[in-house]
């Protein structure tokens, strides 16, 4: 986080937004790359292009409202804002919409790790839910750093928080890193 969150957490929030709405005026429409196009990038270098609006975010980011704001080797940040669209029949935000920006923060902190021609698959999600999330939260980042990378494993934990540093869950993973 650029400032500490407690001191000011309305003025972080806004920080945000407007870092994700530069980041989506620069970039392409959604979209999915040819796996011929994906096999010749690295991890990392793939991260940074698609912050630079080179690449096209995938089409479940605009789905859930979430976007790719920082990416660094082990480390990467999503950053979402839930709505309405997110609510499951209970009144908050379904535990799916956690869980996927959970998941890709984890999977894609690993990707930043890999060579081009590497791809990876995760096998295994353990996602904590600490409290709801509604539409009154605000944006939401989910930040996820490797633990390990190997051959063919790699491990990462991830944290979702507000611009308060509320913690909303927190995750592992476990990733099949395989070539493309």
């Amino acid at each position: 986080m650029s400032q500490d969150p407690k001191s000011d957490p309305a003025a972080l929030a806004a920080e945000w937004l407007a870092a994700r709405e530069s980041i989506r005026e620069r970039g392409l429409p959604p979209d999915v790359l040819p796996v011929e196009e994906l096999r010749g990038y690295g991890g990392l270098e793939f991260f940074q292009k698609m912050l630079r609006g080179e690449i096209p975010p995938p089409p479940i980011a605009q789905t859930l409202d979430f976007s790719l704001v920082e990416a660094e080797r082990g480390r990467v940040v999503f950053q979402g804002h839930p709505g309405r669209a997110h609510y499951n029949p209970i009144g908050s935000v379904h535990g799916g919409y956690h869980a996927t920006l959970l998941d890709s923060c984890l999977g894609c902190a690993v990707q930043s790790c890999l060579e081009a021609g590497q791809g990876y698959t995760t096998i295994e999600l353990k996602v904590n839910y600490l409290r709801a999330l509604s539409d009154r939260v605000g944006p939401v980042r989910a930040e996820g750093k490797v633990i390990h990378v190997g051959k063919q494993i790699g491990t990462a934990e991830a944290r979702l928080y507000d611009a308060s540093g509320r913690l909303y869950a927190h995750a592992t993973t476990t990733c099949l890193i395989f070539p493309i």
